[in-house]
């Protein structure tokens, strides 16, 4: 109860509504909703999201070993010869690596298949499967991440950066 005295303004006053939508509210819900619609019609109309794969610019085929010590060997898989060789944690390449090896595990492939490290006219590198036909786009991950498999373009050649001659 109100001991204010009732003035002719307070009388007259209009109660708010708050069961209703206000109009902000309504366009935001319009606005999300012609979104999902355009969202829906591309995936349905078979809009490809991905960028086309650049020419390929270079290509090796490798082998990847575990060692006993628990590093890992990389050998050329024409040749059969060692081109590189990975000690420590190496969290990226043993996780590519294993996300790779696991596919060929679920689909009862061994693991002598090589894998094939691509080399783009853009940059970009690959690591895919043929056997499974799985690919890692390695550039995704970062430059640092990609720089692992990188070196092993020119690994074990007489090419290679690192490498000294007499």
């Amino acid at each position: 109860m109100s001991t204010l005295p009732q003035h002719q303004w307070q009388q007259n006053r209009p109660t708010p509504q708050t069961s209703g939508l206000n109009r902000p509210m309504a366009w935001i819900g319009v606005m999300l909703l012609a979104m999902l619609v355009a969202v829906s019609l591309a995936r349905w109309s078979g809009l490809d999201t991905r960028t086309p794969d650049a020419a390929v610019q270079w290509q090796r085929d490798l082998q990847f070993r575990d060692l006993p010590g628990g590093d890992i060997a990389v050998l050329d898989s024409a040749s059969g010869q060692p081109v590189a060789r990975f000690t420590g944690e190496q969290g990226f390449l043993r996780s590519t690596l294993r996300a790779l090896a696991r596919e060929r595990h679920r689909e009862k492939i061994g693991s002598d298949a090589p894998f094939v490290l691509i080399g783009r006219t853009d940059g970009r590198l690959t690591l895919q499967d043929p056997s499974t036909g799985q690919r890692i786009d390695l550039e995704s991950f970062g430059p640092s991440n990609a720089a692992v498999f990188a070196g092993l373009r020119l690994a074990g050649t007489d090419k290679a950066p690192w490498t000294s001659t007499p």
